[in-house]
C-alpha cells in the first residue's frame, strides 16, 4: 500500500456506530440524553458532598468526588465530538485533535483504575484497621495518592501518544470507531507497530492489572476480616459500605473485559466500537446512581442539597 509519513496527515475520518443514515438521529439522541444524565448525576454527587460538612472529613467522599469528576471528564473527551459529528455530518477529526484526544481518554481511563484501587485501599484500612484509620487516611496522604495516580495516567498518556508520532500513516484513514482509540489509529499505520503492540500489553498488564491486585488484594483482607467479626450487625454494616465500590469496581472492569473478549473473538471493528462504549460512557454515567442508591450518607446529603435547593426557587 502507498504510505506517507506522518506529519503529511492531515486528518483522521471517524465512521462512528453505524453508517446508516436512518440511525443517526436515534444514537444522536441516545448519546446526548446519556451525556447530560452523566453530567448532571457526577456534578450532583459532587455538589452533595461539597454542601454537607459531615462528609468533608471522610477520605471516601474526597475520593468518590474525584472519581465523579473524573467520569464527567472522560464522557467530555468523546461524546460532544461525537454529537458534533453526527449533527454537521462532518465525521473528519484533524490529526491534532486526535492525538488531543488519545491522550485524553487514555489520562482519564488510567486514571479511573487508579482511583478504584485507591478507594478499595481506604476500605481496607477503615474495617481491617478502624482504630489507625484517621491516622493513616490523612489528608496529606489522601491528597499524595491523587496527584501520584493523576502523574501516572498523565506519563502514560504522554508517552503513548509520543509513540503514535513516530508512525508512519497508510492513506486509508477511517477509524471504524466515534472517537480515537489508541489500538485503531496503531492499525492504520504502515510502519512496524511490534514495539507500539508489545507496549500496549505490558501498560495494559501494568496499569490495569496492578491497580486490579490491589483491590482484590484489598477485599481478601476484608472479607476476611469481617467473617471475624462476632456480630451479624457488624458484618452487615462492614459490607454495605463497600457495596457502593464493589457495583462500581464490577461494571468498569466487567465493560472493559467485555471489550477486550470483543476484539479477541470478533474480526468486526463495528462491534468493537459499540463494545468501547461500554467502559467509556456506561461506567460514568451509572457510576452516580450506584453511590447514592446504596449509600446512605450519600442519599441523606442529596435530600439535604435538594431541599436547599427548592427552598431557594
Amino acid at each position: 500500500m502507498e504510505s506517507r509519513n506522518h506529519t503529511a496527515v492531515s486528518e483522521f475520518l471517524l465512521l462512528g456506530l453505524t453508517e446508516d443514515p436512518a440511525l443517526q438521529p436515534l444514537i444522536f439522541s441516545l448519546f446526548l440524553s446519556m451525556y447530560l444524565v452523566t453530567i448532571l448525576g457526577n456534578l450532583l454527587i459532587i455538589l452533595a458532598v461539597s454542601s454537607d460538612p459531615h462528609l468533608h472529613t471522610t477520605p471516601m467522599y474526597f475520593f468518590l468526588c474525584s472519581l465523579s469528576f473524573n467520569d464527567i471528564c472522560l464522557s467530555t473527551s468523546t461524546i460532544p465530538k461525537m454529537l458534533s459529528d453526527i449533527h454537521t455530518q462532518h465525521q473528519s477529526i484533524t490529526y491534532p485533535g486526535c492525538l488531543s484526544q488519545v491522550c485524553f481518554v487514555i489520562v482519564f481511563a488510567v486514571l479511573e483504575n487508579f482511583l478504584l484501587a485507591v478507594m478499595a485501599y481506604d476500605r481496607y484500612v477503615a474495617i481491617c484497621h478502624p482504630l489507625a484509620y484517621t491516622t493513616i487516611m490523612n489528608p496529606t496522604l489522601c491528597v499524595l495518592l491523587l496527584l501520584i495516580s493523576l502523574s501516572i495516567s498523565t506519563v502514560d498518556a504522554v508517552f503513548n501518544t509520543l509513540m503514535i508520532l513516530r508512525l508512519s500513516f497508510c492513506t486509508d484513514l477511517e477509524i471504524p470507531n466515534f472517537f480515537c482509540e489508541l489500538p485503531q489509529i496503531i492499525r492504520l499505520a504502515c510502519s512496524d507497530t511490534l514495539i507500539d503492540d508489545n507496549l500496549i500489553y505490558i501498560e495494559t498488564c501494568l496499569f490495569g492489572g496492578f491497580p486490579l491486585s490491589g483491590i482484590i488484594f484489598s477485599y481478601v483482607n476484608i472479607v476476611s476480616s469481617v467473617l471475624r467479626m462476632p456480630s451479624s450487625g457488624g458484618k452487615h454494616k462492614a459490607f454495605s459500605t463497600c457495596g457502593s465500590h464493589l457495583s462500581v469496581v464490577s461494571l468498569f472492569y466487567g465493560t472493559a473485559f467485555g471489550v477486550y473478549i470483543s476484539s479477541v473473538v470478533t474480526d468486526s471493528p463495528r462491534k468493537t466500537a459499540v463494545a468501547s462504549v461500554m467502559y467509556t460512557v456506561v461506567p460514568s454515567m451509572l457510576n452516580p446512581f450506584i453511590y447514592s442508591l446504596r449509600n446512605r450518607d450519600m442519599k441523606e446529603a442529596l435530600r439535604k442539597l435538594i431541599s436547599r435547593v427548592a427552598s431557594l426557587l
